[in-house]
């Protein structure tokens, strides 16, 4: 088998892959800022906060992330007058996508915290924002990083979906080769290959993250 056509895919991989890292990591910090308010919205007493978060976790969840994306990328612009570029637009499809189940993540691990906690907390003398931010938070932060990790790994995946709306990522240069030299099978075979070690290795690092916080 002639592998000569590594040398034209493999740099344009690279080239897809430092895009997708870069729209993973900005989406999912940003996802997690706003995730973390919609999860602490979920919990609060405050009705409207709670309606808020529920509406937008429905919407985000019942909807599939590629039509989120067009939405953003063609739509949003027409309403707003606001241009926006691909990587923007890909990033904030990540953010608010990732945004939705990292809501549940933090909800779930605030309410996991035994309640005798906040009551020690209390007894202490601590108000009850002190007791959050001192006591309940840490803790929760600490059990919800390896979903964190895992939802990170998913946004990974989703990028590829973000080729709809040309984003020079790493499926997006696949389809460029393809459609360049007709070579689908090395194309999408190597695409597919260089998905499945990227998203191992993420996978041992969860591993091994994990096995550090059990210690």
């Amino acid at each position: 088998m002639d592998l000569s056509f590594l040398s034209v895919l493999l740099p344009m991989l690279f080239e897809g892959l430092k895009v997708t890292i870069y729209i993973a990591v900005v989406g999912i910090l940003l996802g997690f800022l706003v995730g973390s308010l919609a999860g602490f919205g979920l919990i609060a007493k405050n009705k409207v906060a709670r309606t808020i978060a529920e509406v937008y976790i429905w919407i985000i969840r019942a909807t599939p992330l590629i039509v989120q994306a067009l939405y953003v990328y063609y739509v949003v612009p027409k309403m707003t007058g606001v241009d926006m570029s691909s990587n923007t637009a890909g990033i904030i499809v990540i953010t608010v996508n990732s945004g939705a189940f990292i809501a549940e993540i933090v909800r779930g691990a605030l309410t996991g915290i035994d309640p005798g906690q906040r009551e020690a907390g209390l007894s202490l003398g601590l108000t009850p924002g002190q007791t959050m931010r001192h006591i309940i938070i840490p803790q929760a932060f600490r059990s919800m990083l390896p979903a964190l990790f895992n939802q990170f790994i998913i946004s990974v995946k989703d990028t590829a979906l973000l080729s709809v709306i040309v984003v020079n990522e790493i499926t997006h240069q696949i389809e460029s080769y393809a459609s360049i030299t007709f070579k689908t099978i090395e194309a999408y075979t190597t695409g597919a290959v260089f998905y499945l070690v990227l998203i191992s290795i993420l996978i041992v690092a969860q591993k091994m993250i994990e096995r550090h916080l059990k210690k």
